[in-house]
């Protein structure tokens, strides 16, 4: 047996960078053996003995986003960004899987009837929004875009005119809240379709985890609401409806499970949107309790990338400011390249 001394773990021979933009099946059982395997050849004890606990929370890493041709692939500024990134990613997974704790990869899923995809809404003329429309307060309040009368049987069970009511409401509240217009998206994250899976490597990479540290792989399920957008996986846009009454609820569960770690990596797509509206959530819920416990947040810069629609929207900059003010509230910006050992006030026991 070779005594895991080294920092980091070398790459597994069947990980194939060149399939990280493909999708496949997995062959879980001859992985489960080579997982096994692996921890017995360098001696990778089971998660539940770490004394320095790590999360590695994989945000919305989704063949929606992450595989050319699917529906809202972030290509970022480069054409090439969540397929770099989940390299990057997969490699990181590799090279530190005997101190990362758990993974939790949260999971965007959609259904057709959503307040930010095009069937909810309609003009004068009865058409649909194209993706990437904005549609503001103002848009609503001189009847440009209004909810599409033939949702409400689904949505709200026949009551149309509460689900417009809502609809004023909710465009106010994000103006209100500082947040960007409501974004008409394409069709993404479909529950039962392909572009809501994990990318294939990297599903291989957490389950070579899951299996060589007996560590469940924490799923977290988001963005299901159709009254609201779920970028965050800590909490929906908007929590409550025009009425004042709840229409949804912080995820108080994984917002304590997270701040119980010694060490959380956030990384992810995309950087401007699901992931910084995630770590943004975070910092507000660390800020209220201990603002040192920033300190215990890793934000893996090199694999995340922003939106950007080449010719339409390009939120590079947005985001980069973003993580700019994390790391200023205390948050750790580093490299995938950098083990996990040698992390700024993270001490490995």
């Amino acid at each position: 047996m070779i005594a895991t001394t080294q920092k980091q773990l070398p790459i597994p021979a069947f990980f194939d960078p060149r399939k990280v933009q493909e999708v496949w099946r997995v062959p879980y059982q001859q992985r489960a053996q080579d997982a096994q395997n692996w921890a017995k050849q360098y001696k990778i004890k089971p998660a539940a003995s770490d004394k320095t606990r790590i999360c590695l929370m994989i945000i919305d890493v989704q063949n929606t986003f992450c595989i050319p041709d699917f529906e809202l692939f972030v290509g970022g500024r480069s054409g090439m960004g969540a397929i770099d990134d989940n390299i990057r990613l997969c490699e990181f997974i590799y090279h530190n899987l005997s101190v990362i704790t758990e993974i939790a990869p949260t999971m965007d899923t959609h259904t057709t009837m959503q307040i930010f995809h095009p069937l909810f809404w309609v003009n004068e003329a009865g058409e649909n929004p194209q993706p990437h429309t904005m549609i503001s307060l103002e848009d609503i309040q001189k009847g440009i875009w209004k909810v599409n009368p033939a949702i409400a049987y689904s949505v709200a069970k026949g009551n149309y005119i509460g689900l417009q009511q809502h609809a004023l409401h909710y465009t106010k509240k994000l103006s209100d809240n500082g947040k960007y217009l409501l974004t008409i998206w394409p069709y993404h994250a479909m529950l039962g379709g392909i572009g809501h899976s994990l990318v294939s490597a990297v599903e291989e990479a957490t389950f070579i985890h899951n299996v060589a540290r007996r560590s469940q792989t924490n799923f977290e399920i988001k963005g299901g609401n159709p009254l609201t957008e779920n970028y965050s996986v800590l909490r929906p846009e908007v929590l409550e409806g025009a009425s004042g009454h709840p229409i949804a609820q912080k995820n108080t569960r994984f917002i304590q499970r997270l701040l119980e770690f010694d060490g959380v990596i956030i990384a992810g797509q995309a950087k401007s949107h699901c992931v910084a509206w995630t770590i943004d959530d975070l910092l507000t819920e660390i800020m209220a309790v201990d603002p040192a416990l920033a300190q215990k947040v890793y934000l893996l810069e090199d694999c995340t990338s922003p939106v950007v629609v080449p010719g339409i929207i390009d939120f590079t900059d947005q985001a980069n400011e973003s993580f700019q003010r994390f790391a200023g509230a205390g948050m750790h910006l580093v490299k995938s390249t950098t083990a996990i050992a040698d992390f700024p006030d993270l001490d490995l026991k």
